[in-house]
């Protein structure tokens, strides 16, 4: 495909007008540097020498960093524990110039946080404190209200579905969201996970990953054929009325599926050549450029390219980071001339 840097230039210009409420699950990324020169006497492991602590927001606390950095406004909304943790996540956020006000603190549950061990800059190890259940009866209704006030006040061009299997979006969660979008011609994108796989249903844009929409789906999918790739999307436009599906394909790239003109056509966006440092919170990204492309009706192909173009860049870095909409603009009139 062919575009200039006015016409790319316009679309990034139209990507800060637009509102996007994320909804779903947050988390804490803390990393714990340093250095590793010997072996536990205690056990046959590496011995890490803390160097340096950091935390980072993580999970829909990223895409909502993604919507900012690429210069969206994000409203954020999600339930976290009433604990230190929580408090350093709101901490965080301001830190970012997030809003908290669509924030929940719960006595019941805790703040999950993935710590990640990183010796001579090498992942070690990673651990999770986490609570999986869904929230309660009373936390969900506590939260539809708040995205029922948002919706009204706000007036979201695009809502996503961030789904971490953590337990802020269940079923009545997730169809309520998409009714009240769908009485307010809000389109909405969801970045699924297996255990609510089927729940989406009348979804704008659908985003798995290969591994999620195989176990979703409960097939086989062969990555490097793309008429595996259509089969499967079709199953989930026929059966539960999504509009585009796309999948992430790792190396291989994006593919999408969408309907037009009373009939469905599909796009594979190859990978671009890259030295890849981590491939952490490259969903975000993409989740986050799609949506924003989808709220200003960008054209499937241009959605699916600049998507994968975003989440290739982030691999380049290391840890959890949003897009730099600055290197996304220079790559894109380089990838797409």
């Amino acid at each position: 495909m062919n575009i200039s840097e006015i016409e790319l230039q316009q679309i990034f210009d139209k990507f800060s007008t637009c509102k996007v409420l994320v909804v779903g699950d947050v988390m804490i990324d803390a990393y714990l540097h340093g250095r590793v020169d010997r072996i536990s006497p205690e056990a046959p492991v590496p011995v890490v020498t803390l160097k340096q602590r950091e935390n980072m927001l993580g999970g829909a606390a990223n895409v909502a960093l993604n919507i900012k950095s690429l210069g969206a406004e994000a409203l954020l909304c999600s339930v976290i524990g009433n604990d230190k943790q929580g408090d350093e996540l709101i901490r965080l956020m301001q830190k970012e110039s997030l809003k908290t006000d669509g924030i929940i603190r719960s006595e019941q549950r805790i703040t999950t946080t993935k710590f990640r061990i990183i010796g001579n800059r090498m992942q070690m190890l990673r651990v999770d404190e986490e609570m999986d259940s869904d929230i309660t009866e009373k936390e969900s209704v506590d939260l539809l209200n708040l995205i029922s006030r948002l919706i009204s006040e706000q007036r979201p061009d695009v809502i996503i579905l961030q789904d971490y299997n953590k337990g802020v979006l269940n079923t009545q969660v997730i169809e309520t969201v998409v009714t009240q979008a769908a009485a307010n011609n809000i389109p909405v994108a969801v970045d699924p996970k297996k255990k609510n796989f089927t729940a989406y249903k009348g979804i704008t844009l659908f985003k798995p990953n290969l591994k999620e929409i195989s176990e979703g789906l409960k097939i086989e999918i062969d990555a490097g054929s793309m008429e595996s790739l259509k089969n499967a999307a079709m199953l989930l436009h026929v059966n539960q009325g999504i509009e585009m599906v796309m999948i992430t394909l790792s190396e291989r790239g994006v593919f999408l599926s969408y309907h037009e003109k009373d009939k469905y056509s599909a796009i594979l966006a190859p990978t671009v050549m890259r030295s890849i440092a981590d491939v952490s919170g490259a969903g975000d990204t993409v989740i986050s450029v799609a949506s924003l492309s989808l709220a200003i009706k960008v054209n499937p192909a241009l959605l699916v390219n600049l998507s994968n173009i975003a989440g290739g860049l982030v691999c380049e870095q290391s840890g959890v980071v949003p897009v730099d909409k600055t290197l996304l603009i220079s790559e894109a009139l380089i990838e797409l001339r």
